[in-house]
């Protein structure tokens, strides 16, 4: 059994932290010595992609005392006992298993009678005969049209992970002949939200999929009225129209307003249930359940690498030692992810919430005050068009963020054009390529106004092409980070408390039981 302590009681934390030894990024990727450490500092990742950190604040030094912090925390035993089905969700006193909606790293995990894996890969089929029928026209309208747009209801993870993956696709699905269907999302309970997707599309070829685990997600909820409204004021039938991912347990689960209904646990998190049924319904509807089973294997094969002790060989266990170093030790508050590609438009703000929602936390996992600073504030937007945004303050403020970059040496599309000896793509490299070195580097001016003083790091994954391969993996290895950096700062990455106060509040508001603030804020918005 993996033994859980407080990252403060660690010798390898405690080390580091009394260490005076600093990497000067500068002074270290000058050169033909900084050409050297580009190449030799990278792990190679699933699907071809490799994890470079040569512009990170570490040597081998500190590589070492990283590689010790890893081993004193038992980083792959915790792990090991995660996918082997230990209650590691320790606030809500649950497994943690969305790894086995894609594949089995250990031994069969058997919860309430059932092996979960054999339930999974079962949801899976259920999801993949289902859009088949559809796709076929054998589940249809009631005028015997195809349906041509799906529409997922949902909030939180029940929409960003899904989202963010279909946009990462979608330009890659048209060019592959793979989008079989539209797919939209509604999501806030601003009515705006609502009837802005309602009004773009034809409600009458249209299948909508409420995800709610529970089936009582007031967002959610209020949102499907939108949406039945809206068909029956079409004259349409709602229960002929709509398929619902919810639990078993749920009152959705049976109910006749649904076509079919796909099933997820207890055991898999909202924010990383995208490679469940919450992504795979509207997926597989969308895209294939083909390409739905690519990204489903791009993650196995980078959960499969996730499990080796060695964080050399361990990209996502490296990146996490890496960031919890920065927030612990250097003290960075924040991180940016910076993906220089458009398909990746939402990547960040599924991040934002994967890692914010799991790490942010005061608490260790049994509850108790812990006396470190946890989870670093995540956000980002795609290059170039963040380069004439936020980086400015990247570059020349008096807060450093860490960056995290993604590229890719091919676009989705295989359509480019040269311009000024060039082709757009090589641009978006080449800027990728110059902002890592001038980040890291800066440039001396006596004009301070022109003067940057480099020192920022950053990290880059690189790959070939944004497939559904490399995306699963891309999913796998944020998600596997977060998760490890978890384990380091013992809180407990897989619940979220910090969500329900203002739920129960808001409820408070609408029943009209509100004194003091609240009552006043009430009358402030006319509510």
């Amino acid at each position: 059994m993996a033994e859980w302590k407080n990252l403060d009681t660690l010798k390898a934390y405690k080390a580091l932290m009394e260490s005076d030894h600093r990497v000067d990024i500068k002074k270290a990727l000058a050169g033909d010595a900084g050409a050297e450490r580009v190449k030799n500092y990278s792990v190679p990742m699933a699907c071809g992609m490799t994890y470079n950190y040569a512009a990170k604040q570490v040597d081998e030094e500190v590589l070492g005392m990283l590689k010790a912090l890893a081993e004193e925390s038992d980083l792959e035993g915790k792990f090991k006992e995660l996918y082997n089905g230990a209650m590691i969700n320790t606030g809500e006193k649950r497994l943690v298993l969305h790894h086995l909606t894609r594949g089995q790293l250990g031994d069969a995990v058997v919860k309430d009678g059932i092996d979960k894996r054999v339930f999974y890969t079962g949801v899976q089929k259920d999801i993949a005969d289902f859009a088949a029928k559809v796709h076929a026209g054998e589940i249809c309208n009631a005028d015997g049209e195809k349906f041509t747009t799906v529409v997922q209801i949902g909030i939180g993870g029940s929409d960003l992970g899904p989202r963010a993956l279909f946009i990462a696709l979608e330009n890659w699905a048209r060019a592959n002949g793979k989008l079989l269907m539209d797919a939209k999302f509604i999501s806030n309970v601003d009515p705006d939200d609502a009837v802005s997707v309602l009004k773009s599309i034809d409600v009458a070829h249209s299948l909508f999929i409420l995800v709610s685990k529970s089936g009582t997600t007031l967002e959610t909820l209020t949102n499907e009225a939108f949406v039945k409204n809206a068909l029956v004021s079409a004259g349409l039938d709602p229960s002929k129209h709509m398929v619902a991912v919810t639990s078993e347990t749920s009152p959705l689960a049976k109910s006749s307003d649904y076509l079919a209904a796909f099933f997820m646990d207890d055991y898999i998190g909202g924010r990383y249930s995208s490679t469940s049924a919450v992504g795979g319904a509207v997926l597989s509807l969308a895209l294939g359940s083909d390409v739905f089973d690519a990204i489903l294997k791009g993650a196995a094969e980078a959960d499969k690498l996730a499990a080796q002790a060695d964080p050399m060989a361990n990209a996502a266990m490296l990146d996490a030692l890496i960031g919890v170093y920065e927030r612990n030790v250097l003290g960075y508050e924040s991180t940016a992810v910076l993906p220089y590609a458009q398909a990746l438009a939402r990547f960040p703000a599924h991040l934002q919430q994967a890692d914010m929602e799991s790490n942010g936390k005061s608490v260790n996992r049994f509850g108790e005050p812990i006396d470190y600073v946890t989870g670093p504030v995540i956000f980002g937007e795609p290059g170039t068009n963040g380069q004439h945004s936020f980086y400015q303050l990247l570059h020349q403020g008096k807060t450093i963020v860490p960056l995290q970059f993604i590229a890719f040496k091919e676009n989705q599309t295989g359509t480019d054009v040269v311009i000024q000896g060039s082709t757009s793509q090589k641009k978006l490299e080449a800027n990728v390529a110059a902002q890592i070195v001038a980040f890291a580097c800066g440039k001396d001016d006596e004009n301070l106004n022109k003067n940057f003083d480099g020192g920022r790091p950053s990290s880059i994954i690189v790959g070939d092409m944004l497939t559904p391969e490399t995306l699963g993996a891309l999913l796998s290895h944020f998600e596997n980070k977060i998760m490890f950096q978890g384990f380091l700062w013992n809180v407990n990455s897989f619940d979220q408390e910090g969500v329900q106060l203002g739920k129960v509040l808001a409820k408070k508001v609408l029943a009209h039981e509100t004194e003091g603030a609240l009552a006043e804020y009430s009358k402030l918005l006319d509510i």
